[in-house]
């Protein structure tokens, strides 16, 4: 059995080259305490559990036996998914913690709340899985994360339930298909002090653009409060791009664009206790109308961005938090960007829409693409059961539990969330066109209707009543050939310029009414 210092790590500690040891969530904290606190970038403290001390749980409560036994009757087909999983987890949450291991938890967490200066400190408990975060596998939400939490009871509750969530439905298919032994599998667990931001604002961060790979614009979403309805898609978040070239200027404030998210509802500290540590509220109509980010905060996050990718060497998928008591921001994830970075730079495909119906409703777009196929509403998450292989998935908002349908489908549309949102982002992994953020598709859609979901006109999303024709036609960049004379383009639609930024063009310009303007991309 390992020492009870084998079973705890602080972030200041940890490297990225520690994934092995805390996970890929971990691992990216304790690389950024370390070596971009002289940028500035900010990172809550906190501690990480290490493999060994999952692997100590697993042997003292005899759970391996239990977990093979479960997926030899999946591999035999004997049993579900769904049986298997429910069957792992009540067995990791029946569990008791070995004394030396519960021990080693208070500890990093009575020291946490001594450096606070607080008793009980309020923390967040996130997963970190040993296959996670890497740069061709994200693993995003796979895993459960508790905020709010206080107290010794609380917090190793919460640390058995993270491990529990190694097992959900979810995790072990995504797993299945990445090709990772489930034995071999383990999971740290992140302790880390919590960011007010259920009393200011929070959200997630992309350094490329998410729907292009344009790679000179920083993404930034933002909601009010904490920020698990951002990644979950269940609010309509504001959308701010900077652009990155000019930021090293301070005298410049270069950002791109603003759009002002519904933001109907924030997700804030809970009052029923340890029951029920988080709950939504609606949000006023004052927030609603305003934006969560003042320009200076942008430009700070933006400039995060910048540093974190430079250092990383490659595009990064960020979530930042802002302290509602004392205005300061503070990263408290960062991972690999793993869609636009691993896409083949080499070929444009763009797509023409004929005989198009009547717009039935409109969102972003995510992807670039345009498909056909009929509808599957599921406004439940109880009824995913029911969703017929090859439709069109309409539905309020998705998670992770959703996964397994929206493999199954040909097209995502979603009432709520952002470009950074779960349904987004698990689209572009799968290679899906999608519209979120329209407000009413489930309203204005039904079961076995035939629409066309085009992606292919720039951020703006469209849903077609009816089937259109769709011309697809691909250019292979790297056959062109350079010329003597530059050529520009000039271009009606300022989205476009990110969506064709890949052509050997010298510039791309925006044609206005009465005049046009040349800026280079």
């Amino acid at each position: 059995m390992p020492e009870i210092g084998a079973f705890t790590a602080w972030f200041a500690d940890l490297a990225r080259g520690d994934v092995a040891r805390v996970g890929g969530k971990n691992a990216s904290l304790g690389e950024m305490v370390r070596s971009l606190g002289a940028a500035g970038v900010k990172v809550p403290d906190g501690f990480a559990t290490t493999a060994d001390a999952y692997w100590a749980f697993v042997e003292a409560n005899g759970l391996m036996h239990i977990i093979r036994d479960c997926l030899a009757a999946r591999q035999a087909s004997q049993v579900s998914l769904t049986e298997i999983g429910a069957t792992i987890r009540q067995a990791f949450l029946r569990a008791q913690w070995p004394d030396d291991l519960g021990k080693a938890i208070c500890a990093g967490y009575r020291e946490l709340c001594r450096r606070s200066g607080q008793n009980d400190l309020d923390v967040a408990v996130r997963s970190s899985a040993t296959a996670e975060d890497l740069p061709d596998a994200s693993f995003a939400g796979q895993q459960e994360t508790f905020l709010n939490i206080r107290g010794e009871a609380a917090l190793l509750d919460a640390c058995r339930r993270c491990y529990a969530s190694l097992f959900t439905d979810r995790a072990i298919s995504y797993r299945e298909a990445k090709g990772f032994d489930h034995l071999k599998v383990a999971l740290s667990i992140g302790v880390q002090r919590m960011v007010h931001a259920d009393r200011g604002g929070a959200g997630v961060m992309f350094s490329i653009d998410t729907e292009t790979g344009f790679d000179k614009v920083v993404l930034i979403n933002a909601a009010w409060g904490l920020g698990e309805n951002v990644v979950q898609g269940a609010v309509d978040p504001d959308e701010y791009e900077v652009y990155k070239p000019l930021l090293a200027n301070a005298a410049l404030t270069p950002i791109v664009e603003k759009k002002l998210g519904g933001k109907a509802q924030k997700m804030i500290y809970g009052s029923g206790g340890d029951d029920r540590p988080t709950r939504n509220v609606p949000t006023s109509k004052a927030e609603r109308a305003r934006f969560v980010l003042e320009d200076a905060d942008i430009l700070q996050l933006a400039r995060w961005a910048c540093a974190i990718e430079n250092h990383y060497g490659r595009p990064m998928d960020m979530e930042w938090a802002k302290d509602g008591d004392t205005g300061e921001l503070f990263i408290v994830q960062a991972r690999p960007e793993t869609v636009q970075s691993r896409r083949d730079v080499t070929a444009l495909r763009s797509y023409t829409i004929k005989r198009k119906g009547r717009r039935l409703v409109s969102g972003l777009s995510v992807g670039d693409a345009a498909v056909t196929g009929r509808v599957c509403l599921i406004e439940d998450p109880r009824d995913i059961r029911r969703f017929v292989d090859g439709s069109i998935l309409v539905a309020r908002a998705t998670d992770p539990d959703w996964v397994p349908i929206m493999k199954r489908a040909v097209a995502i549309v979603t009432d709520h969330g952002g470009r950074t949102s779960h349904a987004a982002i698990v689209s572009r992994e799968l290679g899906l066109s999608a519209v979120v953020g329209t407000g009413n598709a489930t309203e204005i859609l039904h079961d076995g209707q035939d629409i066309t979901v085009s992606c292919a006109e720039g951020d703006e999303g469209f849903v077609y009543e009816g089937t259109a024709e769709i011309e697809s036609t691909e250019l292979d960049i790297s056959a062109l050939p350079e010329t003597r004379t530059k050529v520009m383009l000039n271009m009606a639609n300022p989205a476009a310029a990110f969506r064709w930024w890949r052509l050997p063009a010298d510039g791309v310009g925006l044609v206005e009414p009465d005049t046009s303007a040349g800026v280079d991309a």
